[in-house]
């Protein structure tokens, strides 16, 4: 297909075909095979056989008559031969032509001018040989503007909010519409302005939030921090609720004694989640109207709404306990010992209560508290340290007897260490008249964990309808929602506390591992229970599993998954749930708070928590996650290096230091990790300890390698010192407070003794240096000479000349002073002067 090329003066074109007068050229197209021009003139062409020819009488038109100009890199475009038929020329040229421009033009025999009787204006035309090659586009020019465009008009892009998106429309619209005038409320104008500007700010405000939602350094919303964070493997908490140890005294005989206090009822039966007992902290009867009698230590079931209005704290149990008035209080035994006490770090005691045999059966796994009720000096029931109660759980409890008091029954139970008495403990004493005072400190049996967090279930926490279209994104009614912390039991599943651990370990827990206490279940034919997630980045598309997100004001969200992350619930379907409210710091209440007990059981006289509520946590602040979240990646997750298993192994609790060390046994490696324990305690003998160490480092351990966890390595050091006395101190009274000084014990004023296991761990050198001046800040001593400073039973290496006793890296000094065992290093004073 050829391309038409048209003589541009249209009008003069429309003139010369309406007239035979002058002849001209119509317009040109080129051959395919770019060589040939067929021009087309506007009448038929002379020196044709036909009368209608213009110019008449003329000759035909020859080679001669045509001239081809133009071309940049081929100019010599030559004619060869031109034959015509009616209106048509046809044009054969030689010679190769390049993509540019050219000109055909008539001349006549000067070769300038156009041939007679063709029109001067339509005698030549423009072309190109290449037209169809050398573009894909349409070869039509556009028209040039003929006019200059009118600027465009002024839009202010700061507009932002309702106020400047209406004033920019109207100062728009008096622009474009000038005679429109009218700014009553009323108009459709302004009615049709006022509904774009509200739109648009609606706009604006969404394009805004997305920008700034977007990242983790501009992100508002807490929703978004908290996803934000999460990419980067950091888990944003939302706080966490308290604990409490609650005791109870019932009435013996009545229908508490030997009852089960239920806590809640978790079942996959929306129908049987039920709350049976909670407990409120003190409330002021004066503020209740009406009847009063019914509302004490226990409060019945119905009575529980109208109380909520005076905003108590509520707590709930964790587990279920059963109620003897025989546990109401225990006394210690004190074998006859006028001034007894359990010491500091003790593990065990022994108990005036074996009345029943079935029920010492039942006090092995149980929590006990001991309290002090007394003054140790002076027997008064008033001034007590009210900080001295402990609670333990029991590991093992033993029947035994007293031969010389009638074969008494006793009990003798023991607690783990983790619940050893952080003080000394007194039981009985001698007051300053020499009196006896007995039963300084009891033994509390009822005694049940509970945290805080009131239930929200039936109409209230009704989660609606699926929606046919949209989100479904339900929001709680109330708030905010409880946390609670969890922990892996002995089988390895999550449980809030665990049974069969220390009393201690019940109110520790990481804050990763804390979740939100909500259940929720799909209705319909029969009830599907749906669980929380922290994320669904792991749930498939079946799993009925969802996401509680909490933003800054307590508002609460469900988030469901959309068929790839998690199952999208089917439109229709409806969910209820079952939740509590009531979460961190406030829960946080002292101790003698909790006063009431909410229960149709009869018979509980009185309740009280004897230790203050622990563990609650304000939710984790967004400037806080904004700035650890970039760096979690940094936390060591795995270990590799014997250093790697040292760092983590330190982080266990009650590990002072640790060392490692890679060994190949044979087959492979075998890390043996020596752990120095606080307070000195054995690593050894406590196979507790090294099966929960090794536990805890599973998760770092790499596949190849094996653990040994092993105690260090005591050096016994034998000292001998020269104490030189001011005339006017007693020996006796020096050299007590030299045996206290450098014993293994705490000191009076709180401070630990020289050879505290705390003091030194491996490697850590013993210097003369601080062995002087700690004897020299005795009262009475005048001037130390040490005459020994070595290894127990070891040979002198210089350690006096060179005044420190250097150890190994897996070596700790120990000094127990102890007579009876003096393999485990001892310390000897010899007294001079004084009195």
């Amino acid at each position: 297909m050829s391309t038409q090329y048209l003589c541009k003066n249209q009008l003069r074109r429309a003139k010369v075909l309406s007239k035979n007068i002058l002849n001209g050229i119509d317009y040109l197209e080129v051959g395919a095979d770019r060589k040939t021009l067929l021009v087309y003139f506007l009448h038929n062409l002379p020196g044709v056989a036909q009368e209608d020819s213009v110019p008449a009488n003329s000759n035909a038109l020859t080679a001669d008559n045509i001239l081809i100009t133009g071309g940049i890199r081929v100019r010599s475009i030559v004619v060869e031969s031109v034959t015509s038929f009616e209106n048509l020329l046809t044009v054969r040229v030689s010679g190769n032509s390049d993509f540019s421009t050219y000109t055909l033009k008539l001349v006549d025999s000067d070769g300038i001018t156009a041939p007679k009787g063709f029109d001067s204006q339509l005698s030549q035309v423009d072309f190109s040989f290449w037209v169809e090659d050398r573009s894909e586009f349409d070869c039509k020019t556009p028209d040039a503007p003929t006019e200059k465009q009118p600027p465009p008009p002024f839009i202010d892009y700061l507009a932002k909010d309702y106020a400047s998106f209406r004033r920019l429309m109207l100062d728009r619209l008096a622009v474009t519409v000038p005679d429109w005038q009218e700014r009553n409320p009323s108009d459709i104008g302004i009615l049709l302005v006022e509904i774009l500007a509200y739109g648009a700010d609606h706009l604006s405000y969404y394009q805004d939030a997305v920008a700034t939602e977007a990242y983790l350094g501009t992100a508002r919303k807490r929703v978004s921090v908290r996803r934000h964070a999460r990419m980067l493997d950091y888990f944003m908490h939302d706080g966490c609720n308290a604990r409490a140890w609650v005791v109870l005294e019932v009435e013996s005989k009545s229908q508490a004694d030997g009852c089960i206090l239920q806590a809640a009822v978790n079942s996959l039966k929306l129908q049987e989640n039920k709350i049976k007992t909670r407990f409120l902290t003190k409330i002021n009867l004066a503020k209740i109207q009406g009847e009063k009698d019914d509302i004490g230590v226990r409060i019945k079931p119905e009575k529980y709404e109208e109380l909520l209005n005076q905003q108590p704290q509520v707590f709930e149990p964790l587990h279920d306990i059963t109620l003897y008035a025989e546990l109401n209080k225990i006394n210690f035994y004190t074998w006859d010992n006028e001034q007894c006490r359990l010491p500091k770090g003790a593990t065990k005691a022994t108990l005036d209560f074996c009345d029943k045999p079935q029920l010492c059966k039942q006090l092995e796994g149980r929590v006990l508290i001991f309290e002090e009720v007394k003054n140790p000096q002076n027997g008064d029931c008033f001034d007590f340290d009210l900080t001295h109660r402990h609670a333990v759980r029991l590991t093992k409890v033993t029947e035994t007897t007293d031969a010389l008091n009638d074969d008494r029954k006793l009990l003798l139970v023991e607690w783990a260490v983790e619940d050893a008495l952080p003080f000394d403990l007194w039981i009985s004493n001698l007051d300053s008249k020499g009196a006896q005072i007995e039963n300084i400190s009891i033994v509390r049996g009822n005694v049940v964990l509970v945290d805080r967090g009131q239930t929200v279930e039936g109409d209230d926490a009704d989660l609606g309808t699926v929606p046919q279209q949209g989100k479904y994104r339900p929001l709680l009614q109330f708030g905010p929602l409880t946390q609670q912390g969890y922990v892996r039991d002995n089988r390895d599943l999550w449980v809030t506390f665990n049974p069969e651990a220390s009393a201690t370990s019940a109110m520790n827990w990481e804050m990763r591992d804390v979740k939100p206490s909500i259940s929720i279940w799909e209705l319909g034919k029969r009830q599907i229970p749906w669980f929380s997630q922290q994320d669904l980045l792991n749930s498939d598309r079946f799993s009925r599993e969802f996401v509680v997100e909490t933003e800054d004001d307590g508002r609460t969200y469900l988030r469901f998954g959309d068929n790839q992350l998690g199952k999208r619930p089917t439109p229709g379907t409806s969910f209820q749930a079952i939740y509590r409210i009531g979460n961190g710091k406030l829960g946080n209440v002292g101790a003698d708070t909790i006063s009431h007990v909410v229960t149709d059981i009869d018979g509980i006289t009185k309740v009280y928590n004897p230790l203050p509520a622990q563990g609650g946590t304000e939710p984790e602040a967004i400037e806080k996650a904004r700035l650890d979240a970039p760096q979690a990646f940094r936390t060591q997750q795995r270990a590799v290096t014997a250093s790697d298993y040292a760092n983590v192994a330190q982080l266990y609790k009650g590990v002072k230091k640790a060392i490692a060390n890679r060994r190949w046994t044979g087959s492979w490696y075998t890390i043996f990790i020596t752990v120095d324990r606080e307070q000195g305690l054995p690593v050894n003998e406590d196979e507790t300890f090294k099966d929960n160490l090794r536990n805890f480092l599973e998760s770092f351990r790499l596949a190849a390698h094996d653990l040994e966890i092993e105690g260090p390595r005591y050096i016994p050091l034998d000292i001998a010192m020269t104490v030189h006395l001011l005339p006017d101190y007693f020996r006796s009274s020096v050299k007590t407070a030299l045996l206290e000084t450098f014993s293994t014990s705490v000191l009076s004023n709180g401070k630990l003794g020289f050879f505290h296991p705390d003091n030194f761990t491996f490697g850590q050198p013993v210097y003369l240096s601080q062995v002087v001046t700690t004897a020299m800040q005795i009262p009475g001593v005048s001037s130390v000479e040490l005459t020994k400073f070595q290894r127990w039973q070891q040979p002198s290496n210089r350690e006096l000349e060179n005044g420190q006793i250097p150890f190994d890296r897996l070596e700790i000094a120990r000094v127990d002073n102890n007579p009876n065992a003096p393999e485990n290093g001892q310390i000897v004073f010899n007294m001079k002067g004084g009195r």
